[in-house]
């Protein structure tokens, strides 16, 4: 189910506000977690079971760590624990890859197992793993198993997260607060995640869509396609950890921020501190740090960090244009890290130049089917195989979406924000806002609606991961 559907918003989403907030406290839990199971299975049913195996296991660890704290069996059981979940991910996920890879190099034709990926894995895996592990590091384990699994199926980041870490909610889960101005807050962001998603995300998701079945490839329009699904991605994916945002708001829940105008940054390193920053900071923590981090000798930092970034980008996806993605990153990174950081801290402008280059060249490779494509996506972009430089076809492109990627590009900024938060302090403009707030969110409320209603191009891009 998508949050960005007419039976979420309009059915799903008010049954379980009302059921939710009619239940006594000590119950509410058990309704989240009934909730989430249901919005799970109405997509993929059969897969329920998967998630409520892996609750089980990260429940059981759990205890078994916490019994064993200190003792010298403890880093065996949180490894068994860890190497149990991700059983799960590599069986689901990158099986198909492994044997397709070893077909490959051994010439032999073992037939693949066609498993359809379960919608949500990496994210619910990431989140039993950072359980189990902060509990190996001294988090109390979850006694309650309707407080654990509430925390690992909860459906405002089930499907795509943020990726939320026990240990930020742990107190949540037994203790919250509820009230109609964090009610309100969290309405308010889930209408602006969902308008992000809707009116920006969606028609630039149309135009990638067109380029991919046209006839008159061009230059422009492979730059065109590239600067539009790198808008695309960042609008769809915050807009979703908008809504969820919003959504652990309504509910009570604290989760932390996801994104925070990347693409405004001066290097990439800056970008990935701002960009999906609940997945950065669990491979920061869970796999950077452990591993040695910045206290060991620069060779095995850097080595350090190519294993992060291999592993960043084979999260994303079983495809070798995901691992390559990853590969650039690190080579960027480790360039910066070595002698480019302190050259770009002298020119912003030049910075943040170079930062776009890159990033939209790395969605052009994140984007593709496979490695094929993505080589030949790069070499569109620069004229390779003769293609003229414009084409009829990108032009109508440009002028039909010109200001859809004005607006994209605009709101990737936080000039916006900024200018309605200095507004919001004088007094007059303050109350105006105050009193236009509700009614402009209500207004695009409406005309999400419709565009839902009118069945236009809709799909969530992280599904895929």
């Amino acid at each position: 189910m998508l949050f960005s559907s007419i039976p979420f918003l309009y059915y799903f989403l008010p049954l379980v506000l009302a059921v939710y907030f009619l239940t006594p406290a000590r119950f509410r839990n058990a309704v989240l977690l009934l909730a989430s199971l249901i919005f799970y299975a109405w997509g993929e049913p059969k897969y329920v079971l998967l998630m409520l195996a892996s609750i089980l296991s990260g429940y059981g660890f759990g205890l078994l760590l916490e019994r064993y704290r200190g003792q010298k069996g403890a880093k065996l059981v949180c490894g068994l624990s860890v190497a149990v979940s991700l059983s799960f991910l590599l069986y689901f996920k990158y099986a198909d890859f492994f044997l397709e890879n070893f077909n490959a190099v051994t010439g032999l034709g073992l037939p693949l197992l066609r498993i359809a990926l379960p919608i949500g894995i990496s994210f619910y895996t990431f989140q039993i793993i950072s359980y189990t592990v902060d509990v190996y590091r001294g988090e109390p384990a979850q006694k309650n198993p309707i407080c654990l699994a509430a925390y690992v199926a909860m459906f405002p980041q089930l499907i795509a997260g943020p990726i939320v870490r026990y240990s930020d909610i742990a107190q949540q889960l037994e203790h919250r607060t509820h009230s109609t101005a964090l009610a309100a807050e969290g309405a308010r962001r889930f209408i602006i995640g969902l308008g992000k998603k809707i009116l920006i995300a969606n028609q630039l998701g149309e135009l990638c869509s067109v380029f991919r079945v046209s006839d008159e490839k061009s230059v422009l329009f492979y730059w065109l396609y590239a600067i539009a699904f790198a808008l695309h991605i960042y609008f769809d994916f915050s807009g979703y950890s908008d809504m969820a945002i919003g959504l652990g708001k309504v509910f009570g829940f604290h989760f932390l921020e996801n994104f925070n105008y990347p693409y405004i940054s001066a290097s990439v390193t800056e970008f990935w501190r701002r960009w999906h920053i609940s997945l950065g900071t669990c491979f920061r923590d869970y796999v950077y740090i452990p591993l040695g981090g910045n206290r060991v000798g620069k060779v095995r930092q850097l080595l350090n960090i190519l294993v992060v970034w291999i592993l960043t980008g084979f999260w994303h996806g079983a495809a070798w244009n995901f691992v390559v993605w990853g590969l650039m990153f690190a080579g960027l990174l480790v360039i910066e890290k070595i002698w480019l950081l302190k050259p770009l801290s002298k020119c912003r402008p030049l910075a943040h130049l170079y930062v776009v280059f890159f990033v939209v060249i790395s969605f052009v490779i994140f984007n593709a089917e496979n490695m094929g494509q993505a080589i030949s996506d790069i070499g569109g972009l620069f004229g390779a195989g003769g293609i003229p430089l414009v084409s009829a076809e990108a032009v109508y492109g440009l002028r039909s979406y010109a200001l859809v990627l004005i607006l994209a590009a605009f709101g990737a900024t936080p000039l916006l924000r900024n200018g309605l938060a200095r507004l919001s302090r004088r007094s007059v403009t303050g109350k105006v806002l105050n009193v236009l707030e509700p009614v402009v969110l209500f207004a695009l409320l409406l005309v999400m609606t419709g565009y839902l209603v009118d069945g236009s191009f809709n799909p969530f891009l992280y599904f895929r991961f």
